[in-house]
C-alpha cells in the first residue's frame, strides 16, 4: 500500500513540474508608431524625449546618437517582438532617424 502511495506521489510531482508558468519578458522602451511618426528632422532632444521617452542607450562615447530598443518574449512560445530605432543628432537637432534596424537574431 505504501509503495502505491509513493508511486502516485512521484507521478503527481512529475506531471505538475512540467506545468511551470513562464512569464512574459519585456525589455526596453515600447515605442508606438504614432509617436515615432511625429519625430521629424530638426526637432530638439527635449522634443524627442517628450515623444519617445528616455532612450534605452545613451552612450557617452556617441553623444549624438540615441537608441531605443524593445524586446518582448511571450512565455514559452517562440513568439517575440524586436524593435530598434536609432536617432542621430547634429547641433542638438535630429539629423537622421533609422527605423526597423535589425537586432541580433540570437537575442
Amino acid at each position: 500500500m505504501k509503495k502505491l502511495k509513493y508511486c502516485l506521489l512521484i507521478i503527481l510531482f512529475t506531471f505538475t513540474s512540467a506545468c511551470v508558468y513562464q512569464a512574459n519578458v519585456a525589455q526596453g522602451n515600447f515605442i508606438e508608431d504614432k509617436y515615432l511618426d511625429q519625430v521629424e528632422v530638426g526637432m530638439t532632444r527635449n522634443q524627442v524625449r517628450f515623444l519617445l521617452g528616455t532612450p534605452m542607450i545613451d552612450d557617452p562615447f556617441h553623444e549624438n546618437r540615441w537608441d531605443y530598443v524593445y524586446y518582448l518574449t511571450i512565455g514559452r512560445d517562440k513568439a517575440f517582438i524586436k524593435k530598434w530605432v536609432s536617432i542621430l543628432f547634429v547641433n542638438n537637432k535630429v539629423s537622421n532617424i533609422d527605423r526597423d534596424l535589425k537586432l541580433n537574431p540570437s537575442l
